[in-house]
């Protein structure tokens, strides 16, 4: 899930993005203003050296343990197969629905039945931008995002595609929920099919920018289309990287992020299925007030202040 250019967005535009992941703020999915037609290489080394690449870098260690740890290959194995051992209760059970009350507008007993899947760092594994951005100093940035996605490289999260073949052996429609823009679909449902991903069609890709009837969305959360998805299927689980695709997120602080954690624990393992990802997130920004317009040295210094050292 991608919303660090979003979350600048949101500012700079009084919170209101219109058509344009998230009040959530920073992660791979962000709405691109521009689509650079030059390679993602060019783009960086255009406007490298702003910051010495050699320089200490905040996602080294997070983007290394993504890439090269076998703990981090265990975690997303294990978090495929224990869903997938989860299915047939699931759709057994008439009442199994993996929407909150609120998102669920209509009765879910009989309709067919679907799993909603986020797709970056939930599905496709986006770390060689990351570490494109650790080796030339950079930061997220809606050109060279833009121009990965177009390179349709990214590979699949261990243990994915099993799991979204078995449930597609069971009748079970994937749909794609995404804070990647809808004008990018064509790019990313080429790279999920690229890497054995079952895509019925156009239509289970709903990207920013969705339009869901009767519902207007709130900045770059998924509420909106997670309702969509609730009115012609039941939803057996949720996969993300996020808590915010799972429900939406008011209040984007640690304590209101714990309060949600609190109130849907137990959802997670059953219904909601948690992929580890330490390269970016909406937690980050919840340390400096989520605001994106800060120099990275203040936003850095803010993160810094709220490590916990036991005193």
């Amino acid at each position: 899930m991608r919303t660090r250019a979003l979350a600048v967005s949101i500012l700079a535009c009084s919170l209101a993005l219109g058509a344009c992941k998230r009040t959530e703020a920073p992660v791979p999915e962000p709405e691109v203003a521009a689509m650079s037609t030059a390679s993602p290489a060019a783009s960086e080394d255009a406007i490298a050296g702003a910051v010495d690449p050699g320089a200490a870098d905040d996602n080294l260690n997070a983007v290394l343990w993504v890439q090269t740890s076998a703990e981090y290959r265990a975690l997303s194995l294990q978090t495929f197969r224990a869903a997938a051992d989860h299915l047939d209760t699931a759709l057994a059970e008439a009442n199994w629905d993996a929407l909150v009350p609120e998102e669920r507008a209509n009765a879910a007993i009989g309709l067919a039945p679907a799993v909603i899947l986020d797709i970056d760092e939930t599905v496709l594994d986006n770390s060689p931008y990351q570490a494109r951005l650790v080796r030339n100093g950079l930061e997220y940035n809606e050109v060279t995002w833009a121009g990965w996605v177009a390179e349709k490289k990214a590979r699949a999260l261990p243990g994915v595609v099993e799991f979204a073949r078995a449930a597609d052996a069971k009748g079970i429609t994937l749909l794609y929920i995404s804070n990647r823009a809808q004008h990018l679909d064509e790019a990313t449902i080429a790279n999920l099919r690229a890497v054995g991903l079952p895509v019925k069609d156009s239509s289970v890709f709903m990207g920013l920018g969705t339009v869901v009837e009767g519902c207007e969305q709130n900045g770059s959360e998924k509420n909106c289309r997670r309702q969509r998805a609730g009115r012609e299927y039941r939803v057996l689980m949720q996969f993300g990287d996020q808590l915010g695709d799972f429900v939406e997120v008011l209040s984007n602080t640690a304590a209101g992020r714990a309060d949600l954690l609190e109130e849907y624990g137990d959802w997670f393992g059953e219904r909601w299925w948690m992929l580890p990802n330490p390269t970016y997130g909406s937690w980050e920004p919840a340390a400096f007030n989520n605001d994106w317009t800060q120099p990275r040295e203040a936003r850095r210094a803010a993160k810094r202040a709220a490590l916990d050292v036991a005193p």
